[in-house]
C-alpha cells in the first residue's frame, strides 16, 4: 500500500469480554446484546498490531472514537500507531442512555492524536466539540462529524478505518463495508 493519509477516522471494534447491555426493568429486563452481537471485536492487543503506521503521513491527525471504559486503552493504541494524544475532538450525547457501572453512559469521545504537525492547509477554525444526536443503528457514528472533519480539512487524503458505511471523498476500510483491500492486519 503506497497511499498515505493526513487525516485516520477511527472507531474500533472495542472487546467488551462478551458482555451483554442490560435493557433493565422497562426493557422488560431482557438484554439488547453487545458488540459481539454486531461484529467481531478485537482486543487491544490485536488492534495494536494493526500497522496503521505504513498508511500515515508523516503529518498526520488520527480521530479515534473511545468508549469511556475504553478511554485509556484508546490512548495506548494511538500511542502504538505512532500518534500522541493531543484532545478530545468531539463530544458526541447520544441522547439516549445506557446501563453504566457508576453513572449512565449517554456520551461518547473522539480524541485526536498527532503525528509531526497539524496537516495544511487548514479549513475551518470554528467547528464544534460538542454534538447531539439520536444514537441509531449499533455503533453507528453521527455522519456530522465526518463532515465537521472535511471543513476542518478539506484537501487532505482521508480514511475511514472500521467503517460502517461509504462517504464521498473518502477512502473506507472495514467489515460492514467489506472492503479490506488495505494489508493493515
Amino acid at each position: 500500500m503506497n497511499k498515505k493519509y493526513s487525516i485516520i477516522y477511527a472507531d474500533p471494534p472495542w472487546d467488551y469480554k462478551g458482555q451483554k447491555q442490560h435493557r433493565g426493568k422497562a426493557g422488560g429486563g431482557k438484554d439488547s446484546g453487545g458488540a459481539l452481537t454486531h461484529y467481531p471485536c478485537m482486543k487491544l492487543r490485536q488492534l495494536k498490531m494493526m500497522r496503521v503506521q505504513e498508511i500515515s503521513d508523516d503529518d498526520c491527525l488520527l480521530f479515534l472514537w473511545a468508549t469511556s471504559p475504553h478511554l485509556d486503552q484508546a490512548i495506548q493504541l494511538m500511542e502504538s500507531w505512532g500518534f500522541k494524544y493531543k484532545t478530545i475532538g468531539f463530544v458526541w450525547n447520544k441522547e439516549r442512555v445506557n446501563p453504566g457501572f457508576y453513572t449512565m453512559s449517554q456520551v461518547e469521545i473522539c480524541i485526536i492524536g498527532k503525528k509531526g504537525k497539524i496537516p495544511s492547509p487548514r479549513g475551518a477554525r470554528n467547528v464544534r466539540q460538542y454534538l447531539k444526536e439520536m444514537r441509531g443503528k449499533h455503533s453507528a457514528k453521527p455522519k456530522e462529524v465526518r463532515k465537521r472533519i472535511d471543513k476542518m480539512f478539506p484537501s487532505q487524503q482521508k480514511i475511514e478505518l472500521f467503517a460502517r458505511a461509504t462517504a464521498p471523498g473518502w477512502d473506507s476500510w472495514g467489515h460492514d463495508v467489506g472492503i479490506s483491500n488495505l494489508d493493515l492486519i
